[in-house]
């Protein structure tokens, strides 16, 4: 899996992309929404196999998962934008499975799950794999993985954030003229 920080950034961004004035509500919920999949490790603990659709990477990474649990929060969560609130948290949740299918460890991720239980990776596979646990992250492993997040993920969210912010820099200042 992809850290923590990865996941919240991407989800951050993709709220920016679609929604500049994006609430603190909506960019709370889209980053919790990248995390939340990752909950599934209790399966672990629970002696639920990894390659079960329960498992880690399984079912809480589906598509069919992201498209349920963005569309309850929109409910409960958009008010009169539930439109929004639906396209930021399911993109921002269904990208935690995408940036697990990117990454170097792992058996894959369970995209069509429940209709179809096999794991799937990306053909580049360049995102460092994160341990699993606090204390694995602060070490050596945890470096790298921090390091490759920064190329892969952070450098190219920070290039989409300052030419959003540009653009809209520009806009406004054209459209106060």
């Amino acid at each position: 899996m992809a850290s923590i920080f990865g996941h919240g950034l991407v989800a951050y961004t993709t709220a920016k992309v679609i929604d500049s004035k994006t609430n603190t509500l909506l960019l709370f919920l889209a980053i919790g929404s990248s995390i939340l999949p990752d909950l599934d490790v209790i399966a672990f603990k629970l002696g639920i196999d990894y390659m079960h659709p329960l498992g880690h990477r399984g079912f809480t990474h589906s598509i069919l998962f992201a498209l349920i649990w963005s569309g309850v929060l929109s409910f409960f969560f958009g008010k009169t934008r539930k439109f929004i609130f639906m396209i930021v948290l399911f993109l921002s949740t269904v990208s935690h499975g995408l940036l697990d299918a990117m990454t170097t460890g792992g058996r894959g991720v369970g995209f069509f799950i429940p209709f179809e239980n096999s794991r799937h990776f990306f053909p580049w596979r360049v995102i460092k794999v994160s341990p699993i646990g606090i204390e694995k992250f602060f070490s050596e492993w945890g470096v790298r993985v921090i390091l490759s997040e920064l190329q892969y993920i952070a450098i190219p969210c920070g290039i989409v954030l300052l030419v959003l912010y540009l653009f809209n820099n520009q806009y406004l200042s054209k459209k106060s003229d």
